[in-house]
């Protein structure tokens, strides 16, 4: 997989990084854009921008390559998958609980019409 999705000699600093830092970072930001009621082209934004810091974070600390649109891509949808899971997670918490009386938790991730 080296080579395909990280470039670094080995998979624990790719994980750490893209994983660990970036997907609890992106976890986060998709909580904020959920919390400040934000539509999906914001957090779509937002993603983006976290994905050219973490590259930037391969780069400083592990001589990675930054200005690579490959690497990029891979991370940008590591980050994207974490960052939208936390969105439906807190999105759900949102509607469930604002809006207790037309909606239901289906999973933690959706919400139904009672």
């Amino acid at each position: 997989m080296q080579g395909i999705l990280y470039e670094e000699p080995s998979v624990l600093t790719f994980a750490l990084i893209t994983f660990v830092m970036g997907g609890w970072t992106a976890w986060r930001t998709g909580r904020a854009a959920a919390e400040s009621w934000s539509d999906l082209g914001v957090l779509l934004t937002y993603v983006a921008l976290l994905g050219v810091a973490i590259r930037f974070i391969h780069h400083a600390l592990f001589a990675g390559t930054f200005l690579s649109i490959h690497y990029y891509l891979v991370d940008t949808a590591i980050l994207l998958v974490f960052a939208y899971a936390g969105y439906r997670f807190t999105r759900t918490r949102q509607m469930t609980t604002q809006y207790y009386w037309l909606y239901r938790k289906t999973s933690p991730f959706s919400w139904a019409s009672k």
